[in-house]
């Protein structure tokens, strides 16, 4: 009867256990602060801007950290010399215009190319947050375009 109930607590504990874990990964850590929150217009949803490295004629490389909450994303958008996306939590989406959308997590690279219509952001459930690299300033930094439609974003590849 004694091991019975020593079973029955270790096994109660490893369940609780990979709950608490599983609510955790759910949640993103951040690495800087929030930042500001992005316009209604550019973004879907609240997404947070952090900048890290501004723009300025010796290193010509804009550099930052968005949060996406779950749901949020950004608006179609291109970049003249491209961006590159670090993503160092959570789980989103990226999509370039004509292409499947992609699934994209902590310890990914995302290279958009120059000129090259995307989107990227949150997924449905849990937050994302990546830092921003645009090269190149000298060239422009972003061209926004149109929101990401509902049926776009939630569209199964």
């Amino acid at each position: 009867m004694k091991s019975l109930i020593v079973f029955v607590f270790i096994s109660t504990f490893g369940l609780l256990s990979a709950i608490g874990q599983e609510e955790q990964s759910a949640k993103v850590d951040f690495i800087f602060p929030k930042g500001n929150r992005g316009p209604e217009n550019l973004f879907t949803g609240n997404a947070f801007n952090y900048s890290l490295v501004g723009i300025d004629s010796t290193y010509t490389t804009l550099v930052g950290n968005v949060y996406f909450e779950p749901g949020a994303r950004s608006n179609w958008h291109t970049h003249p010399a491209g961006q590159i996306l670090i993503i160092t939590d959570g789980v989103g989406y990226h999509q370039i215009e004509g292409q499947p959308k992609r699934v994209i997590k902590k310890g990914d690279v995302v290279k958009c190319p120059p000129n090259t219509k995307h989107w990227h952001g949150a997924s449905e459930d849990v937050g994302l947050q990546q830092i921003y690299i645009v090269p190149n300033t000298e060239n422009g930094v972003v061209n926004w375009m149109e929101a990401v439609t509902d049926q776009v974003y939630s569209k199964k590849e």
